[in-house]
């Protein structure tokens, strides 16, 4: 071989581990690596609004993942249900239980966060979280501060 095909091997190495770097990338920010939970139970928690979560999505508690989104439906009261199963090995997790949603990330990938109450019962296949915060949503956000900052102005000031 010559060293001009050489060089064209090279490159052609170079773009195909570039394009199976991507790849791996895509299939870690779509949550596609992971596998199903098989031995897991139900739970379900209600939210006025969830923002961008998808099916998918983590649910954490302190940090560690401890199960996925698996569902999301609205009710007849116009309230997102969003029904996750948590994993079979986090089964002493108290039924007073909090769940939040949250942003994660630079890409803004959203997550449910539990965070454990002090009671001694423990959630069960079936059982509902009641203490949940809806996703902050930044337009909102956004526009709440600048409809303060023109309540506060007053007219004819520079």
């Amino acid at each position: 071989m010559t060293g001009n095909r050489w060089l064209e091997l090279g490159v052609g190495l170079f773009v195909v581990g570039g394009l199976a770097a991507l790849a791996v990338l895509a299939f870690k920010v779509g949550n596609l690596t992971s596998v199903e939970i098989a031995d897991g139970y139900r739970v379900i928690a209600r939210f006025d609004n969830i923002g961008q979560l998808k099916v998918k999505a983590p649910v954490t508690l302190a940090g560690v993942r401890v199960g996925r989104v698996t569902h999301i439906e609205m009710d007849d009261n116009f309230y997102a249900v969003v029904t996750m199963t948590l994993s079979g090995h986090h089964k002493n997790i108290p039924k007073d239980t909090g769940a939040s949603i949250r942003t994660a990330g630079l890409l803004g990938e959203q997550y449910i966060a539990l965070e454990p109450g002090g009671e001694e019962e423990v959630l069960k296949d079936g059982d509902e979280i009641t203490l949940t915060q809806s996703a902050l949503v930044l337009e909102k956000l956004i526009s709440q501060f600048l409809y303060s900052k023109a309540e506060g102005a007053t007219p004819g000031k520079k």
